[in-house]
């Protein structure tokens, strides 16, 4: 039996454990100030690239942050403030 998946977009720092998806963006065009900049430089270096797959793995107790996440074939803790940087097609299981 096949399982159905609808895709959402959305910010990665919106997602729950469990989520999975592909990063289809790295960048926040409002922020292109210095700080942004380096933050997104250095999601690139860790591996959030386009096309690169991710699942969210743990959230933390308090106020769920930070979250780790498998990025391809590593592991990775961001905090939400840096996740929303990235913007993730989800594949979500589609209801039967």
């Amino acid at each position: 039996m096949a399982t159905c998946f609808m895709s959402d977009t959305q910010k990665l720092s919106q997602a729950r454990r469990g989520d999975r998806g592909v990063i289809v963006q790295v960048s926040d065009p409002s922020q292109q100030d210095e700080h942004g900049l380096e933050l997104e430089r250095r999601l690139l270096e860790l591996g959030f690239v386009e096309g690169a797959r991710v699942e969210l793995l743990h959230e933390g107790l308090f106020g769920r942050d930070p979250i780790a996440m498998k990025v391809d074939d590593m592991r990775v803790a961001l905090r939400r403030l840096e996740a929303a940087r990235l913007t993730v097609r989800f594949e979500r299981p589609q209801a039967a």
